[in-house]
Parts: structure tokens; sequence; C-alpha cells
């Protein structure tokens, strides 16, 4: 009975993921798609409106990483699951400093 309710945990977490990280995508291309638009038409909100959408797309990203930690049985899996969402976190950090630069300015 626990393996069929585990079986049905990894299902979910997979399907999960896998929506996460297509709205990820998706909110990332239309930013940079729309950041691209606003910089030929030179919008001088441009950076921040791409900065903004990245930061978004980032975090449907790393809750996808998240959830990916459900399911990993490994040490070396944990490990590399743990780099990728520091890697994510740094750029969000990033992401959000250059938003708040640009705020300032």
């Amino acid at each position: 009975m626990i393996d069929v309710i585990e079986e049905i945990l990894v299902e979910i977490v997979n399907g999960s993921i896998l929506v996460l990280e297509f709205m990820g995508v998706c909110v990332i291309v239309a930013s940079g798609l729309r950041g691209f638009y606003d910089y030929v038409r030179h919008v001088p909100s441009m950076k921040l409106t791409l900065a903004k959408g990245l930061a978004v797309g980032l975090e449907f990203k790393m809750g996808s990483e998240i959830l990916r930690t459900v399911i990993v049985r490994e040490w070396k899996e944990i490990i590399v699951v743990a780099g990728i969402i520091g890697l994510r976190a740094a750029l969000n950090f990033l992401i959000h400093w250059e938003i708040h630069e640009e705020m300032t300015n």
C-alpha cells in the first residue's frame, strides 16, 4: 500500500515539476520578447520590465527544483539539486538587486 502511495506521489511531483518548469520558461520567453520590443522602441523602463519578468520566471523554476528534492534518493542527486537551487537563488538575488538599482535611479 505504501509503495502505491509513494508511486502516486512521485507521479504528482513529476507532473508538477514539468508544469512549473513550463510556466517558468513561458514567463522568461515572454519577458525576453517584451524586453526586446521595448528595447527597439527605446522604452526607458525596459531593463526594469525585463528584470522583473526574469525574476518571476526564476521563481517558478526554483519552485520546480524545490519539488525535485521530494523525489531524490541519492546524495549525489541531492548535491546537484542543492547546487542548482543555490545558483538560481544567486541569480534571483542579483536580479532583485538590479531591480532595486533601476528603481532608485
